[in-house]
């Protein structure tokens, strides 16, 4: 009679909706050396209930070293003619090294999959007509996901990939068979959709180029978030809220070329009577990103892990609405949504830290590991 009392008291609504869902976790050997997948799929099986078996995935990189140099798509089709559209516009704007079949372990049941095919590519000069490689890529990532009906690039970064599905994310991982890959840096999510649909191209990571995005919580300000993006030739088609954030990055920092802490400071910004207690340069600094960007601010409750080639960042909401860990022993970084799925895999930890609201902590290769100022002297002492 008192469980059923205290249960009546925090939920009064018999609301069976779960808003601390989802699991994320990410390890980095800052020195560069590779390793399997095996730990961090241990890590993330072990928050199996924080995901509802609709989604789950994980980005690798350093995992192509012979075809570093090319573009790696990762495509998902619905259809033989998709396959057949998708290839004849590769082969028109693209030099294909290679292409095949993603392997897959078909003895794993997974739900609706789709033709799973990967191809290595270099752009051409002529389709160049010299515009950067990168804008070129995300053009023809954008036509394929809007113009060809039942096709979609899921991965499309140098020397990484993204792998993912409707499944559990353990399941994922032996569906790709992804025991036999290796990188020296991982990210995973396991998903428990609210909002948005639960199917193969809304599960995490997301990425553009060689950024990825696992998320956990809700984007409320999607609406002009994606409005703003579209300005700039990104298109939202995975029916997705967490979409936004891996385009946001690609456009604050590669292609406006802000430092790390200004676009942490659009995504997460400082509230208003923050900034006003700022030195003036410093205020001035961030009222212009608050005016400039308003729109991609994030709102809503989140925690991110965003990767690139030799950087792995983890971020939450101002007041921290979602769990996140950190953690370090010796070259090996780690994030994650609980410290128990990181000690499962490293049981003896130089430190853990859970990192302050809106404040980014980030691991780089060379081992240098910071977080922004103003962090908590605890987590500055792990860097």
């Amino acid at each position: 009679m008192i469980d059923r009392d205290m249960n009546k008291l925090n939920n009064p609504y018999n609301d069976d909706k779960v808003i601390s869902a989802c699991s994320l976790f990410g390890m980095m050997d800052v020195s560069g050396k590779v390793f399997s997948g095996k730990d961090i799929i241990r890590a993330i099986a072990n928050m199996h209930v924080r995901s509802n078996g609709l989604g789950g995935g994980f980005a690798v990189y350093g995992l192509y070293p012979r075809y570093a140099d090319y573009y790696a798509f990762h495509l998902m089709y619905m259809n033989k003619q998709a396959r057949t559209e998708t290839e004849d516009l590769l082969k028109e704007n693209f030099h294909m090294v290679l292409a095949e079949e993603i392997p897959v372990n078909p003895c794993i049941a997974v739900s609706n999959a789709p033709g799973l095919w990967r191809y290595f590519l270099e752009p051409e000069a002529a389709s160049l007509n010299g515009r950067p490689a990168d804008d070129f890529v995300i053009e023809k990532v954008m036509q394929i996901n809007t113009c060809i009906e039942g096709a979609f690039v899921f991965s499309s970064g140098k020397n990484m990939g993204v792998f993912k599905g409707a499944a559990y994310p353990e399941d994922i991982a032996s569906y790709f068979r992804l025991e036999e890959y290796a990188g020296y840096l991982w990210t995973a999510h396991g998903r428990f959709p609210t909002n948005t649909p639960g199917w193969w191209g809304g599960a995490h990571p997301f990425n553009i180029l060689d950024w990825t995005v696992v998320h956990n919580g809700e984007i409320s300000s999607y609406g002009i978030n994606r409005r703003y993006l579209e300005m700039f030739g990104y298109a939202c088609t995975l029916q997705t809220d967490t979409e936004v954030i891996a385009y946001a990055v690609d456009l604050l920092m590669r292609r406006h070329k802000l430092p790390l802490e200004a676009a942490v400071s659009v995504l997460a910004p400082a509230f208003w009577e923050e900034i006003e207690r700022m030195p003036a340069a410093k205020q001035e600094l961030h009222r212009a990103l608050r005016t400039v960007y308003g729109s991609l601010l994030l709102n809503g409750p989140f925690t991110v892990i965003i990767a690139r080639q030799g950087e792995m960042m983890g971020l939450t909401d101002r007041i921290r609405l979602r769990p996140l860990t950190a953690a370090t022993r010796g070259d090996m970084f780690f994030l994650s949504s609980e410290e128990s799925a990181i000690r499962l895999v490293c049981p003896e930890l130089d430190r853990a830290w859970i990192p302050m609201g809106g404040e980014p902590v980030i691991a780089r290769l060379g081992g240098t590991k910071v977080v922004a100022e103003g962090a908590v002297a605890a987590a500055k002492g792990a860097c």
